[in-house]
């Protein structure tokens, strides 16, 4: 029997929705609070749009951080736009909302993790193990809460991690993965 709902790309759209809004209130109402994300993209995902040399720096996969030095967000259906510090110099990016791999906001301990689309974006439907996941607790977070953007660094493995689990849980399909490694050791 087929999937002829398609759950796991209506459950994609859903969640790249919730980013979508969440970046439009912050557009129109600044953040609120502590509320700051660290949003991570595929920088080779057509639509992707920014300058040559962090496309270089950056060939796969850039974290930005919106907390004090971002300007001008502007969102759309399928994109958004921003302005962020790169040593000391702005750049503009556009990322399509198709491109996103991972959106945390660590003051509410939030965030959802993308994995990349199947071929036609909405249209295709992604493997079982490729749909989006929610990651928590999203406590920590790259860097030291000053604005960066930097891309995200990649967790530290720790090998007692998986010594509790039965054999057969520890090599299943997806995983969730905690930001707890990303946080800064006192």
């Amino acid at each position: 029997m087929t999937d002829k709902f398609q759950y796991e790309t209506l459950v994609d759209e859903a969640l790249r929705g919730v980013v979508r809004r969440v970046l439009t209130h912050a557009a129109e109402h600044g953040l609120p609070g502590t509320h700051h994300f660290y949003i991570s993209f595929r920088t080779t995902e057509p639509g992707v749009e920014m300058p040559d040399y962090l496309r270089a720096k950056y060939a796969d996969e850039m974290t930005i951080v919106l907390q004090h030095q971002y300007w001008g967000l502007e969102v759309t259906e399928q994109t958004f736009e921003v302005t962020v510090s790169f040593n000391k110099r702005n750049e503009r990016l556009k990322v399509p909302f198709a491109a996103l791999s991972a959106f945390v906001d660590p003051s509410v301990r939030f965030g959802l993790q993308f994995e990349k689309r199947g071929g036609g974006g909405a249209q295709s439907l992604p493997a079982p193990d490729k749909r989006p996941a929610l990651v928590g607790p999203a406590a920590g977070a790259p860097g030291d809460g000053k604005p960066t953007a930097e891309p995200a660094p990649p967790p530290e493995a720790s090998p007692d991690a998986d010594a509790d689990k039965p054999a057969e849980e520890k090599e299943s399909g997806a995983k969730v993965v905690t930001l707890d490694a990303f946080r800064k050791k006192p």
